[in-house]
């Protein structure tokens, strides 16, 4: 048997008045998932566990099959396994993004924070700045590390994990009251307003009209992790397809390979069609048992608010990638399952992560069923089946 997840980070919403009470999931095209759904199984599945933060990490180590309160230790050291960075016991791993804020005369505590990507500024651009916040902040304690995108990472040194506040959370906010109550960490954002806001790179993003990347904003800290092996756990040789830091720390730190997909870069106009062909070649031709195969960009449309390029998201996962991965499994005479599901909400009403339950659907290549359902929130939730504890659905779908 081989073993698909394609999971659309932040896929689920709630319902939209301007799509007639629909959500982005019901009112996307979608005809893979609407003829793969009436042979499949669906339900609801809650992913974070009561008290915990919805953050994708939590909810991908549920969706995984690791419980989130035996294994979570923080975001940030998940990235770091994934940028290649060891951590020693007394290291906390802190989450560096690059975001952007108002660009006025007013003190750095009443700016307003615009946008947590800084316009999903590039790899290339934000390596820049990070190279100048580096010059001017690095020591034997603070270390800066480049990631992805806006994604990147600071070492604290013999540091302490410390409460943070993520920037998608408080999307068009003053900050003031969002700052770090550390007094070195908040000094290190005000300082870089002023290192950035008129850097070389972000004056050429203004005249192009993009969000200048104008400010370090801190959050996700963490300790060391230690995750067990997926293969050890469930016995499957599995692969990782993501082009989010998070997700391939977390591969590294299960002992799954990270496949990198050239183009792939986690947003709206990502290479779907590349991970579709990874991981049917993984599963047909390298020996692997299970891939899970990450998008990022519903998640993205959901922060944005943007309803329309979430559905858009939806049906190039649906089109580029589900119906690619199933028609050449078909194709093979192989036995599989396919896991449909996103890792926790995102709705664009609120444009962060909410800890609702999430729908999933499996389809089975070996067994029959015939239901009038389709995959969607609604559908999910009227079928009775749920996994309380998120976690136990892989061992379920991999039995």
């Amino acid at each position: 048997m081989k073993y698909a997840v394609v999971l659309g980070d932040g896929m689920a919403d709630e319902p939209i008045e301007a799509f007639g009470g629909l959500t982005p999931l019901e009112y996307a095209d979608t005809p893979t998932l609407d003829a793969l759904a009436i042979h499949s199984e669906i339900g609801m599945a809650a992913t974070i566990p009561k008290g915990m933060t919805p953050g994708s990490d939590t909810a991908n180590l549920a969706v995984l099959g690791y419980n989130p309160r035996l294994y979570y230790t923080g975001r940030s050291p998940l990235e770091a396994l994934s940028i290649g960075v060891d951590l020693d016991e007394d290291d906390i791993a802190i989450r560096c993004n690059i975001v952007t804020v108002s660009d006025d005369d007013k003190p750095y505590e009443e700016k307003t924070i615009i946008d947590h990507s800084s316009g999903e500024i590039t790899t290339a651009e934000a390596a820049e700045l990070i190279g100048a916040l580096k010059n001017e902040f690095e020591d034997d304690i603070y270390k800066f590390y480049v990631g992805t995108s806006y994604r990147h990472l600071t070492i604290w040194k013999g540091g302490r994990v410390v409460e943070l506040t993520p920037p998608h959370d408080v999307l068009g906010r003053v900050i003031g009251q969002y700052l770090p109550e550390n007094d070195k960490l908040r000094e290190f954002m005000k300082r870089s307003y002023d290192i950035l806001n008129n850097h070389p790179v972000n004056l050429r993003r203004a005249e192009r009209g993009l969000n200048k990347a104008n400010s370090m904003w801190f959050w996700g800290a963490g300790t060391k992790p230690a995750l067990d092996s997926f293969e050890g756990k469930y016995g499957k040789k599995g692969a990782m397809i993501s082009a989010v830091d998070l997700l391939k720390g977390i591969g590294v730190g299960t002992g799954m390979t990270n496949i990198i997909v050239p183009g792939a870069d986690g947003t709206l106009e990502t290479n779907y069609e590349g991970k579709a062909d990874a991981a049917v070649k993984a599963l047909l031709e390298d020996g692997f048992d299970y891939v899970y195969v990450h998008l990022e960009a519903p998640d993205e449309m959901g922060h944005q608010g943007n309803v329309e390029n979430k559905v858009k998201a939806i049906e190039y996962l649906d089109s580029r990638v589900l119906k690619r991965i199933y028609e050449k499994l078909e194709a093979s005479g192989e036995d599989y399952k396919i896991l449909v599901m996103p890792d926790h909400p995102t709705p664009v009403r609120v444009r962060t992560h909410t800890p609702d339950p999430i729908p999933y659907m499996i389809y089975d290549s070996t067994v029959h069923i015939d239901k009038d359902h389709r995959y969607c929130e609604k559908d999910a939730k009227a079928s009775g089946n749920k996994f309380e504890n998120g976690y136990e659905l892989m061992g379920y779908f991999l039995s």
